[in-house]
């Protein structure tokens, strides 16, 4: 006689959703017995570090702050690529150490705890500081925030590996994207009703600290993961080892085609500040047009991450073809109405509207370009891919993160159309990636 399923092994089934929902692939047979348990563990935490990123976006939300202490312009070109690649260019040099772990989730621990002290110390820093030392305190402490998100990158990524059977990755990553989009909705409704004006540096600081203390209950929550030892070999001097490690990209060839892939796709990201800045051109910055950029973000993570999820599962190589090609005709599109109907610019819901697609999109890009990596190798062979991938990636994305100069030369619509044939050359590099579900 079977016992009967947990509360936690019935959530498992519905959001999985299989028909031999436990059937373990890539993982041994003791990870096989935790699997529901840690699938719901992991999916809690996610959505919370994921629900806190929303708290602290650094294209909305840290731009207000540092307009609230009226901090100096120039630091706000800083916020983006500092975030983003703060916790990527490190990882090569960490994930040295982290092989040497047989068990890693301790380091995501940590890597959340120190996130939300990084925040936590934002929070007052909008609160008790003015100008630019309040800026520069800012932009230091997000510095140690990106750079401790490094930590969790690494780590996850080979948990996860480690815990959660192939076919199953790409749907925990949709369901906390959709989760965390429901309740982005609920912020951007409030934003909606309110035009912001009574907001100060007080409110900015409790937002942050609220933000903080979603890191700190991911970390307990992350904590409770059955973790079994991995494999613990070449973990020798980070460094040497971190130079000899960037070798993959010359003898692995699948692997060197997936970062050239990924780089290209890094437009589905780079192109979203310019439609907000193209909305801005034509119809000003009235505070319901931000509200709804908000709610579009916050609708197309809730309706894309478990359909994202199911489909990297099924193949993560397509999800990366055709969400890069939504972005592309997207972008092209754009481009012909700001050439030849530019009027239409004018209609207050166009530009949300190419923003929800155009989220909807980078979710497909950023799911599937995470379940393919986890999915392409195994063991520590799966951590050498995440982090040399990541410093790559993460240096590419300082140096097209310079696009915003070519301002220049050329209006917004056009550098979209640049970005978006760029990730047009992407999921045509990505038709020659092989599969990942055998």
């Amino acid at each position: 006689m079977s016992k009967p399923h947990t509360l936690t092994e019935d959530l498992y089934q519905k959001l999985v959703n299989q028909e031999d929902a436990r059937a373990c692939k890539a993982i041994d047979d003791s990870a096989c017995r935790e699997v529901p348990g840690n699938f719901m563990l992991t999916l809690l935490s996610q959505f919370l570090t994921q629900l806190g990123d929303a708290l602290s976006n650094p294209k909305i939300i840290l731009p207000w702050v540092l307009q609230s202490v009226a901090a100096p312009l120039y630091l706000f070109g800083l916020l983006v690529p500092i975030r983003e690649s703060g916790s990527m260019i490190p990882q090569l040099v960490i994930a040295s150490y982290v092989r040497r772990m047989p068990m890693r989730k301790g380091v995501w621990v940590l890597g959340s705890v120190l996130q939300a002290l990084s925040i936590f110390g934002i929070g007052l820093s909008a609160w008790l500081l003015e100008g630019a030392v309040a800026g520069w305190s800012i932009i230091a402490l997000l510095t140690l925030f990106s750079l401790s998100r490094g930590l969790c990158s690494v780590a996850s990524k080979d948990v996860i590996g480690k815990t959660i059977p192939k076919r199953q990755r790409g749907q925990l990553s949709g369901w906390s994207s959709s989760a965390a989009g429901l309740i982005t909705l609920g912020f951007g409704a409030a934003l909606l009703l309110s035009d912001g004006s009574e907001l100060g540096p007080l409110h900015y600081g409790l937002l942050m600290a609220g933000a903080g203390s979603l890191w700190l209950i991911a970390a307990l929550v992350y904590s409770r993961v059955k973790e079994f030892p991995g494999e613990t070999s070449g973990g020798k001097n980070g460094f040497l080892e971190a130079m000899k490690r960037l070798d993959l990209l010359r003898t692995d060839k699948p692997f060197r085609r997936f970062v050239t892939t990924r780089a290209l796709m890094l437009c589905s990201a780079l192109t979203a500040p310019y439609y907000v800045v193209l909305a801005q051109e034509n119809l000003g910055s009235p505070a319901y047009l931000l509200g709804l950029f908000i709610l579009a973000s916050g609708a197309a993570s809730l309706i894309s991450g478990p359909f994202w999820g199911q489909f990297a599962d099924v193949s993560s190589r397509r999800v990366l073809i055709v969400s890069a090609v939504m972005t592309s005709v997207l972008g092209i599109v754009i481009f012909a109405i700001a050439t030849f109907k530019s009027a239409w610019l004018s209609l207050f819901w166009l530009m949300p509207l190419a923003y929800f697609l155009l989220t909807i999109a980078h979710q497909g890009v950023r799911i599937g370009r995470k379940t393919y990596v986890v999915d392409l190798a195994e063991g520590n062979k799966r951590t050498d891919y995440v982090s040399v991938s990541n410093t790559v990636i993460g240096i590419i994305l300082l140096l097209m993160g310079l696009t915003g100069a070519l301002g220049a030369v050329m209006d917004v619509s056009g550098i979209i159309l640049l970005l978006s044939c760029l990730c047009l050359a992407g999921a045509g590099l990505a038709l020659t990636l092989p599969e990942t579900d055998d």
